[in-house]
């Protein structure tokens, strides 16, 4: 549920804006932003409480589901959770509970909005999804810049 908070308080009005662009469409028509997940039940919960008319939910995605000729495959967030628990193994410490969930918000973002990706033709996520924050070539310095003008300074 977190994760997807995160997700609505940080996209929500490119979300909107996709939805209200495909709301007048029938319904089997409508292209909108589409969350892609395996089994597990809590994640269906949390996606009806905050998404359930805006987008589209393909829920019990199976890991190898291209090799079933499905046309969504949970395959490379497996690996990406492959990832971090390699990650994480090595570093053997964070030093405090907030130390890790710093470092794997961080890890996320530079996933999503900085590396380029093999697999969706030198796009990141985030490009590919239509979020367009207006990085440019720096973008993990424009990045930093884009966040520290939303945050309100303690």
């Amino acid at each position: 549920m977190k994760f997807l908070r995160q997700i609505k308080d940080t996209c929500y009005d490119q979300i909107l804006s996709v939805y209200f662009r495909e709301k007048h469409k029938p319904a089997r028509k409508r292209r909108l932003i589409t969350f892609v997940t395996d089994g597990f039940e809590n994640y269906r919960n949390a996606f009806n409480k905050l998404f359930y008319r805006t987008c589209r939910l393909v829920f019990g995605v199976p890991i190898a589901c291209r090799k079933y000729g499905l046309k969504h495959n949970n395959n490379p967030i497996e690996r990406y959770n492959g990832d971090i628990k390699d990650r994480t193994k090595t570093m053997r410490d964070f030093g405090s509970h907030e130390g890790a969930e710093s470092f794997l918000n961080m890890k996320h973002t530079i996933h999503n909005f900085v590396n380029p990706h093999q697999g969706l033709k030198g796009k990141t996520p985030a490009e590919v999804a239509d979020v367009d924050l207006k990085l440019g070539r720096r973008k993990l310095l424009n990045l930093i810049r884009y966040v520290a003008q939303r945050v309100p300074r303690r």
